[in-house]
């Protein structure tokens, strides 16, 4: 979600009194490490996340009114659709994951945000930036991770791509990502794709 459709929505929900007091509203960016800031902050991409910083600020008025609170979470590397299309990141992640795993601090999706609620969204203090953000990739930028990261950015190839990095994972993870290569789904059993819905009466 862009600022100015987190803006629109969350205006939306005010104007029919749908918010509660106190009320908490997030919304999730990546910024990464040095090696990404190339793809992922000085691009275009950077300044949809600049847009959602002013979107932050700009909510923030808007839920004064009843005690509210918006906010921009910097979550770490993860796979996911749009970070799968960038040219780039698959070598990232694939090394991230392979030092993170090595280290045990490795998050999916679910186990981060379940981080998130548990140690930072509604406890004190905060671990925020300058820019007020709260920060979910600390375990990502620790300078040991960092160090692996850079140090073997420029020596991947075919042949050490398993040696490396964590490619199995990150193919995994994308597998997964799509439906696939999960061990409980026989992926051979024939289907048939004509499923009659019941209708539930309201």
């Amino acid at each position: 979600m862009g600022g100015e459709d987190w803006e629109d929505w969350i205006g939306q929900l005010k104007d029919e009194g749908c918010l509660a007091e106190g009320c908490l509203t997030t919304n999730y960016t990546y910024l990464g490490s040095e090696v990404t800031w190339p793809i992922y902050y000085h691009g275009t991409i950077g300044r949809a996340k600049e847009d959602l910083d002013r979107a932050a600020r700009a909510l923030s008025s808007v839920l004064a009114g009843v005690n509210g609170q918006a906010n921009v979470i910097v979550m770490k590397g993860l796979l996911t659709q749009a970070a799968s299309a960038i040219p780039g990141m698959s070598v990232y992640l694939s090394l991230l994951f392979k030092a993170m795993k090595a280290e045990g601090t490795h998050e999916g999706c679910l186990e981060q945000v379940d981080r998130l609620f548990r140690t930072q969204l509604f406890s004190s203090p905060q671990r925020r930036d300058d820019a007020g953000r709260i920060r979910m990739d600390d375990w990502e930028l620790k300078p040991e991770i960092q160090a692996y990261v850079q140090s073997h950015w420029g020596q991947i190839t075919q042949d050490n791509l398993d040696e490396l990095t964590d490619f199995e994972g990150y193919r995994q993870a994308f597998l997964n990502l799509h439906g696939f290569n999960f061990a409980s789904v026989d992926y051979a059993a024939e289907q048939d794709p004509d499923v009659l819905m019941a209708l539930q009466e309201l």
